[in-house]
């Protein structure tokens, strides 16, 4: 049996196989409502034969937003919007989850296929960051957050994850890779800070551990929490590996079930050496040195290479995103190549091939 298509359970959650949908940004939400064209990309995923289907970065507040175009769950009314997705993503035999986020200095900018540049002052909103500290060139100086901030962004994140439970999705994923406002946290490339969240690690680690703890305290404990982060800012001096480590053992201390390995976003200039299964390494450490279940991404685009992932224990899961982007149906070629005998929609049957 392939292990791949093998059932994967976490918590009181089983997978139908180890194949989840990346979260990729649609930039194509109005007011942060879901659109048919989110019910289409992703319930043609879920049709596509993936184990978890998981939304774009879903901004908890209008200002977490990384365009105005963004996917929200700030507030109810998004939330029902996204219900009639849940829906058909489980009537499909998949896993529907959610990714929640927050932008930080890197919010407020046009979408990719305008330019992807920050939208200035006129069009754009203030950002939030750990220090006052601009991404890069172009961007707006973000206001450093307060105390009160920080009390409140814990509460969004926690509100999004009670929202997320109501309109459906069975698994939370939170957002602290890429360089958002989480991983600004934890990277002393965006952490100035000399007061109790900021300065050395473990100060550092503060913040994205007190929303991981509100978040994991307002979603079902039956329902899985997972966490993607980026083991490393791929520049001297910056978050990396050992540090990933460490966060990892006590993300699985508050209840986190699952961590999604991924890299780099904090800073522009980074020089990262992709290739295939280049982060692979990362999700393997952290599943063995912070006992965390782990999830693997990163140019990962055969079956064979995904299943040799599994098989010689680096990951639990495989997430994919661009190879799922040229092809949906990749789940249910990657069986007829493994040899695994999966279920194909009835009303696709007639072309299943033996």
């Amino acid at each position: 049996m392939s292990l791949l298509f093998a059932p994967f359970k976490l918590r009181e959650v089983t997978f139908r196989n180890r194949i989840v949908v990346s979260p990729m940004c649609q930039y194509s939400s109005v007011e942060g409502m879901a659109t048919d064209w989110h019910l289409v990309h992703l319930g043609s995923r879920a049709v596509g034969g993936a184990g978890l289907v998981i939304t774009e970065a879903a901004a908890v507040s209008p200002e977490g937003r990384i365009s105005a175009a963004d996917l929200g769950i700030w507030n109810e009314a998004q939330a029902e919007r996204l219900r009639p997705i849940t829906d058909f993503i489980k009537a499909q035999g998949a896993v529907a989850g959610i990714q929640l986020a927050h932008a930080g200095r890197k919010a407020a900018t046009e979408a990719p296929w305008r330019g992807g540049q920050p939208l200035g002052p006129e069009r754009g909103w203030l950002t939030l960051a750990p220090s006052a500290i601009a991404f890069a060139p172009g961007y707006e100086c973000p206001r450093e957050m307060t105390e009160a901030d920080l009390d409140q962004v814990s509460v969004q994140f926690a509100e999004a994850a009670a929202r997320a439970c109501r309109a459906g999705f069975e698994v939370v994923e939170i957002h602290m890779a890429h360089g958002y406002l989480l991983h600004q946290f934890l990277s002393p490339l965006a952490n100035h800070r000399r007061d109790g969240w900021g300065g050395d690690l473990e100060h550092r680690l503060r913040f994205p551990l007190r929303v991981a703890r509100a978040v994991r305290a307002a979603f079902p404990s039956h329902l899985p929490v997972f966490v993607r982060i980026s083991a490393t800012d791929w520049v001297e001096g910056g978050w990396d590996l050992p540090q990933s480590i460490r966060l990892a053992r006590a993300l699985e201390a508050e209840g986190c079930d699952l961590i999604v390995a991924s890299s780099g976003g904090a800073v522009p200039d980074a020089r990262i050496p992709a290739g295939p299964g280049f982060q692979t390494p990362f999700a393997s450490a952290m599943r063995q040195e912070a006992g965390i279940k782990t999830g693997a991404l990163g140019l990962i685009t055969d079956p064979a290479q995904a299943e040799q992932i599994l098989a010689t224990g680096l990951a639990d899961m495989v997430v994919m995103a661009r190879e799922l982007l040229r092809d949906p149906y990749w789940p249910l070629r990657a069986a007829r190549a493994l040899g695994a005998d999966v279920q194909w929609p009835v009303q696709y049957q007639r072309a299943k091939l033996g």
